[in-house]
């Protein structure tokens, strides 16, 4: 498979999982949001694990649903358990590992009205120094949006239209993409909009709020709004869409939960590394990577010196 190849595929197995989650709304309703819940992750799940086994058989995966934690979970009407990731000593020498989250944010999933939700696929490639992101893919199915890597390096946005043909896997005859190119936006001076987590925001994204506000701050005052928005992925395409300035996250995230939006993040110019400066790392024994800043590379100097100065608060 080609580099191009790679960010288109990224994009229609995100997208077609989207799909399939609106179908299962549909379904099941809101009612009961845990069969909703477990049922969205799972079906999404299986497939995109079906899918990457016959287009990309010589690949690894590292899914969310694939743990051995979640093994007693099951879909609406499944009677077995979830297909289990590539094992983990497998995918450490794997030339190439998909990670994946078919469904970030099942809290706001399960929530009717709410379109704060994402799929994520990236690609994660290994090079001369130890592997890096190569395509990714973020889905926001009741956005009708797509968010994707491109083969040159950069990054587009796709738009769908509710009721019309998916673009991104439109067969012949379908309406024609509406693709754009994607460039993180510069934020207004003397404001910064952060995204923050709708259920449990950070302490010390309110300590670097206050932080930044202050006159004598490397920022020089800066007036900081916090936004609350659903998942991650949501959160990063919020960024790269102009609709916030920053996300800060610390206190507990996977590999899944970043790989694509960061991928696509790079690719739109944007900042993204640990809330330290620190690369961000992938396809690692343990998937845990547990904080992340996303901005405008203009912004990037000011968080992580405020982030420098609060870090006593940030969480273990």
């Amino acid at each position: 498979m080609t580099d191009g190849d790679d960010h288109a595929l990224a994009a229609e197995l995100a997208g077609a999982a989207g799909r399939l989650l609106l179908d299962v709304r549909d379904e099941i309703g809101f009612a009961d949001a845990r069969v909703l819940k477990d049922t969205g992750d799972l079906r999404a799940h299986e497939y995109l694990m079906a899918a990457l086994a016959e287009r990309c058989p010589g690949d690894a995966v590292l899914s969310e649903e694939g743990r051995s934690s979640v093994a007693g979970k099951r879909a609406k009407d499944g009677d077995r358990a979830p297909t289990r990731n590539t094992a983990t000593a497998a995918r450490l020498t794997a030339d190439r590992v998909w990670i994946v989250d078919p469904l970030d944010g099942t809290r706001e999933f399960s929530e009717e009205g709410r379109r704060d939700w994402a799929v994520h696929v990236a690609l994660w490639e290994r090079d001369g120094n130890g592997g890096r992101l190569v395509a990714g893919a973020v889905a926001l199915p009741a956005q009708g949006l797509t968010l994707r890597t491109d083969a040159t390096g950069g990054a587009a946005l796709v738009r769908v239209e509710p009721g019309e043909p998916d673009p991104v896997t439109a067969g012949p005859g379908s309406a024609q993409p509406r693709e754009v190119p994607l460039h993180v936006p510069a934020p207004d001076a003397g404001k910064l909009r952060v995204a923050v987590s709708r259920t449990r925001p950070p302490e010390f994204v309110r300590q670097l709020a206050d932080r930044l506000a202050e006159r004598g701050s490397p920022s020089g005052g800066v007036d900081v709004e916090l936004v609350p928005i659903g998942s991650a992925g949501a959160k990063i395409s919020a960024v790269l869409l102009g609709e916030v300035d920053a996300y800060v996250h610390a206190g507990g995230q996977y590999e899944w939960d970043s790989a694509a939006p960061a991928a696509v993040a790079l690719g739109a110019g944007a900042h993204a590394s640990r809330v330290d400066g620190a690369p961000l790392k992938y396809n690692r024994e343990d998937p845990r990577l547990p904080d992340i800043l996303v901005c405008h590379p203009v912004s990037a100097a000011m968080l992580l010196s405020g982030i420098g100065d609060v870090s006593g608060a940030l969480p273990d």
